[in-house]
């Protein structure tokens, strides 16, 4: 797991080295133990190391192999790079490290661009050609690992995270309006390409984008998500595929073992976390740590899962830790988890997640965690609303949306207003081909853009933040893509993720299983009161936000009088939505409208 940076010039200018060199040091905490930069022609690249395959130094990076004219930067981890560099060694390739980067250096001089489909795992990577200056940047299928991009004078810069190309300067920062709308609307979700602002974009998952000597470019989809509704699928029963399902996941957990540092997990008390714990325990870890964060009880709602963590740790003989921390904590710390924000994120999922990673990055440099299955598996309210819906894309609108556009004209401020985008955009993406289904266009949907850019998003930048490595068994592709041939009626039973409850209930303790799942919102971002409150009043009336421009005042105003009151259908503060935005571009962006 690392950062990747670097400059493209088109205009027959060297690369700015110092731009180069502030951008690799804004990402130092992706990878703390060493970094490197690499400069020739019109090109230059950056990385920012954190060692868990091949701890030696022959898998420094940037990599170049002279003999092939290639050059790769890379963050991420591959875990079948053993069986591929069997299959390279056969083809006569030769290799001086024992990682994973050079592995992918290799297989793309003998496979061409389509080497990407081999490969399983998380990573985002720029390999360029010596010879002919062009440039392949690549995503993983799923998004698990970011890559940001900026237009610059003459050039094209990257990097693993936002606020690193602002480092390097040059950057375009003023808002899209576009993703506005979406921010607004999907509690924070901007989809790929976009992002808040006009001159970053992403690369969204499964693609590879090529780039010329000459500064043309294109993008290239090599994977897409089906559910193909095939008979033979639909005539397996519940049991059947609930063995199909635990062998798969016995296999996507154990490829996430593969590292050269120990593994451990990530233990939240809940099915998914505790499935994966149990699995890693069935697959012969030994001394595996584990780990659960824990808040302070608010109102008669309970803080933590501490009870339900432990019955998992005693089960599977873990070096269980439990982690509280303090409201007060929680708050003092807050300005440092939107400082590692790489786009703004309303979840109160975020300070927690960035406390437990510092914690946990004392012990452990990777850790296997349980994102993904509510989205892959069913485990939301809105699928049932969908399921046999006449309506489902206002179905689902209704029930996710944090608002409708006549909320949202009421909200920005008329310079702002686009069209009724996130409308559009579900209504788009439930059409596409691939998914008849109500419910599997809705999963869909969930699994490739929400999932990507909310939870997946959050782990990656609270981890990195501490440099610990986080692996994502649920969102193995193979796994993914079979559990989008698992009908829809399977994934629904049993008030939701069904068929993966039953699977469960081999591995781990049926009281981990038979309960409400938990939810632990941190009181001060819900409902915006105390210190919070008084940080997003000053953000909201400050010198910068007014010249921004964003919000009408008279619908601040609204909201601050009674902050308390006004939350989206899923139970987030209104408020905190927009007093985040303008937090955030206020950290990273300054008081530029």
């Amino acid at each position: 797991m690392c950062g990747i940076a670097g400059e493209m010039r088109f205009d027959g200018r060297e690369p700015d080295l110092g731009a180069l060199a502030r951008m690799n040091e804004s990402q130092r905490a992706r990878g703390p133990d060493c970094g490197g930069l690499f400069a020739q022609g019109g090109q230059g690249y950056a990385h920012r190391r954190l060692k868990i395959m091949d701890l030696s130094e022959s898998a420094q990076q940037p990599m170049f192999d002279p003999g092939l004219g290639l050059g790769i930067v890379f963050n991420g981890a591959v875990y079948n790079h053993p069986e591929l560099r069997k299959e390279l060694e056969a083809l006569g390739y030769r290799f001086y490290s024992h990682g994973d980067t050079e592995v992918l250096l290799k297989a793309y001089h003998a496979w061409g661009r389509d080497f990407v489909r081999r490969l399983n795992g998380m990573f985002a990577f720029a390999i360029w050609e010596r010879d002919s200056g062009r440039v392949v940047l690549g995503r993983d299928r799923l998004g698990i690992k970011p890559l940001y991009y900026a237009e610059i004078a003459g050039g094209l810069r990257f990097a693993s995270a936002l606020p690193a190309l602002l480092a390097g300067g040059g950057v375009d920062t003023g808002i899209d309006a576009v993703a506005l709308n979406f921010y607004l609307s999907f509690h924070a979700v901007v989809p790929a390409p976009r992002t808040l602002l006009a001159g970053v974009r992403k690369l969204a998952p499964g693609t590879l984008m090529t780039i010329e000597a000459d500064g043309r470019r294109g993008e290239h989809t090599y994977w897409s998500l089906a559910y193909p509704n095939d008979p033979a699928d639909e005539a397996r029963g519940f049991d059947e595929w609930t063995e199909i399902l635990l062998q798969a996941l016995r296999v996507a957990v154990k490829r996430r073992l593969v590292a050269d540092v120990p593994v451990g997990a990530l233990l939240s008390g809940g099915v998914d976390s505790s499935l994966i714990v149990g699995l890693m325990s069935e697959a012969g870890v030994q001394g595996l740590r584990t780990y659960n964060v824990g808040f302070e009880d608010v109102g008669g709602e309970k803080g933590n899962e501490f009870e339900y963590a432990d019955i998992v740790a005693q089960r599977f003989g873990t070096l269980h830790e439990r982690i509280f921390v303090p409201e007060a904590e929680l708050l003092t710390r807050l300005p440092e988890a939107v400082a590692a924000m790489n786009e703004p994120m309303v979840s109160h999922d975020c300070i927690g997640f960035y406390l437990l990673s510092e914690a946990v990055s004392r012990h452990s440099k990777v850790v296997q965690s349980g994102q993904g299955a509510d989205e892959v598996f069913g485990g939301y309210h809105w699928y049932p609303k969908v399921a046999g819906s006449a309506q489902p894309v206002a179905d689902y609108l209704a029930a996710f949306r944090d608002r409708d556009f006549d909320e949202y004209t009421r909200v920005v401020a008329p310079r702002w207003l686009a069209g009724d985008e996130s409308a559009a955009f579900v209504a788009e993406r439930f059409s596409a081909p691939g998914a008849t289904d109500p419910v599997d266009q809705a999963l869909r949907l969930d699994t490739t853009v929400m999932l990507v850019d909310d939870p997946v998003k959050r782990v990656d930048n609270m981890t990195m933040a501490f440099g610990l490595e986080a692996r994502v068994p649920f969102l193995d592709h193979e796994l993914v893509e079979l559990a989008a041939r698992i009908p829809a009626r399977h994934k629904l039973a049993h008030g939701g993720k069904g068929v993966l409850k039953e699977a469960a209930r081999k591995v781990v303790p049926a009281a981990v299983i038979d309960r409400p799942k938990g939810y632990f919102p941190v009181p001060a971002l819900k409902y915006l009161q105390g210190s919070v409150l008084e940080r997003v009043r000053d953000a909201l009336s400050s010198r910068a936000a007014r010249e921004r421009g964003l919000f009408r005042q008279d619908y601040v105003d609204r909201l601050l009088a009674d902050p308390g009151a006004h939350l989206t259908p899923l139970r987030g503060s209104k408020l905190w939505q927009l007093g985040l935005l303008e937090w955030w571009l206020q950290t990273h962006v300054g008081a530029q409208p």
